[in-house]
Parts: structure tokens; C-alpha cells; sequence
């Protein structure tokens, strides 16, 4: 029994001496959490105030994204810079020099028809004596190869100038008012392709003077007064520039369709004056 009393004595006596070791421990334990946890938040609420002492210096420095201009803002606001006055001639110029390339553009796309399938049916018609209705399909046809046709047509009906040197005579005649026709207005676009950069030119020089009177009344030659003249200097001549290179392409396509109708009154007319030769109205 004493035995037992012992070992029951000794058990006890370990279990009530490591006790207050183990609540030393979890005390230990429970402090190392609680500062963890102070720590953690004290780092948490550094951490936020440097965010948020560095989000508005995040937003400063993000520049607002401008928007792109578009190519007539563009034009209407170097319009503007380089001085209405000048820049409004040199649009009028634009505007009725287009008018006038138009105007020519349409009267010859008008004007141009299929001459080698034209002469084949006149000739046809010449061949089976059939003026009157070749004078007709001359009439109803557009254009300088059919009004020559029909000169050379009305001369072959007719009975005193039906001779071939007056049908030559007629055709070369009416050749040169159709022709005179074709080139019409030619010279008014021409007129736009000179006016348009000696106006460039003229409020360059206005320009210019507009400088030197700023400089003179700053007593300053800085670029800050002198820019402005040059400004209106430079973009009015640039301006004269672009509508001349327009209106000279409009121009040169004209001439070029003036320049093909010619050679297909040429070649029409070649074959008008062998039509009547071998007509038997024809006086040889």
C-alpha cells in the first residue's frame, strides 16, 4: 500500500509542478500570438497609408490622354491661323476652279463616243445612198466627231456645194469650232492655277511685314514676336501651293481628253472625205 500511496504521491506531485510551466508556456504562447497580431496590423496600417499617401501622387502623374484631331479640325484651325483674309481668296480660288474643271470633265466625258463603231455605220449609210438618214444619225449622236459628220453630210446633199474641196474646206472649218468648243474655260482654270500661290505669296509677304512691325514696336527681335507673322507667312503660302498642285491635276487630265477627241476628229475626218469621194453625189 505504501508502494501504491508513493507512486499516486510522485504523479501528483509532477502533474501540479508542470501545470504552472505549461500555463507559463501558454501564457508565453498567447502573448507571441497577440503581439503577431498587433504587428501584423500595424504593418497592415503602414501599408494602406503608404498606398494611400501614394495613390494621389499616382493620379498626378497620369496625363489626361488627349484626343486625336481629325484632318478637317486640323484644316479648319490652320485656316483660321493664317489669317481669314488671305485664306478666303485663296478658297474662292479652290472653289471656282473645281467648278470650272467639273464643268469641263462632264462636257467631255459627254462629248466622247465610240468614232470607229460611229464611222462604220455612217459609212454604211453613205455607201447605200442614204444621206438623209446618215444626216439624221449624226443629228441624234454627241459629240465633235458627229457634229463634223454632219457638216460633211449636208455639204454632200446639197447641190451646189457638194464638190469635194468644199466638203474638205467645211470639214476643217467645223473641226476648228469644235475644237474651240473642247478647250472652252480652259484658260479661266489656268487663271486659278497662277492666282492661287501668288495669293500664298502675297500674304507671305504681308507676313513678313506684319513681323517686322511687331519687332519694331517690341524693340525685340525674340522668336516669341516674330513667330506670329511667319506663322501666317508660311501657311498661307502652303495653302496657295496645294490648290495650284489640285488644279494643275484637273488641267492636265483635261487636256489629255481634249488632246484624244482631236485625234479622233482627225481620224474622222480622214474618213469623211473618203466617204464622199467615193459617193456618187460627190462632184469630183
Amino acid at each position: 500500500m505504501k508502494k501504491y500511496f508513493a507512486i499516486v504521491a510522485m504523479v501528483a506531485a509532477c502533474t501540479f509542478g508542470m501545470t504552472p510551466s505549461v500555463m507559463a508556456q501558454d501564457e508565453a504562447a498567447d502573448e507571441a500570438a497577440a503581439t503577431e497580431q498587433v504587428d501584423s496590423a500595424a504593418v497592415d496600417s503602414i501599408a494602406v497609408d503608404s498606398v494611400e499617401a501614394d495613390a494621389p501622387a499616382v493620379e498626378e502623374t497620369v496625363a489626361p490622354v488627349e484626343e486625336e484631331e481629325g484632318l478637317h479640325k486640323t484644316l479648319k484651325t490652320k485656316f483660321i491661323e493664317g489669317d481669314a483674309g488671305f485664306m478666303s481668296l485663296v478658297a474662292i480660288a479652290l472653289v471656282l476652279g473645281l467648278a470650272f474643271c467639273i464643268e469641263r470633265v462632264i462636257y467631255l466625258t459627254l462629248a466622247q463616243v465610240n468614232t470607229r463603231k460611229f464611222m462604220a455605220t455612217l459609212a454604211e449609210k453613205v455607201k447605200a445612198n442614204k444621206i438623209d438618214e446618215a444626216i439624221d444619225f449624226c443629228a441624234k449622236t454627241r459629240g465633235p466627231v458627229a457634229q463634223i459628220s454632219k457638216k460633211a453630210m449636208l455639204n454632200l446633199n446639197s447641190d451646189d456645194q457638194n464638190d469635194i474641196a468644199t466638203i474638205e474646206r467645211s470639214i476643217n472649218i467645223e473641226a476648228e469650232v469644235q475644237g474651240a468648243y473642247l478647250e472652252e474655260n480652259c484658260s479661266w482654270i489656268t487663271l486659278f492655277i497662277a492666282m492661287a500661290p501668288s495669293l500664298g505669296f502675297l500674304g507671305t509677304v504681308i507676313g513678313m511685314v506684319q513681323a517686322f512691325d511687331d519687332i519694331e514696336r517690341a524693340g525685340d527681335i525674340s522668336p516669341t514676336v516674330v513667330a506670329g507673322g511667319m506663322k501666317v507667312a508660311l501657311i498661307t503660302t502652303i495653302f496657295g501651293i496645294i490648290v495650284a498642285l489640285v488644279l494643275q491635276v484637273f488641267y492636265n487630265y483635261i487636256l489629255s481628253r481634249v488632246e484624244a477627241l482631236n485625234s479622233n476628229m482627225e481620224e474622222a475626218a480622214m474618213s469623211l472625205l473618203d466617204m464622199c469621194v467615193k459617193s456618187p453625189k460627190c462632184k469630183k
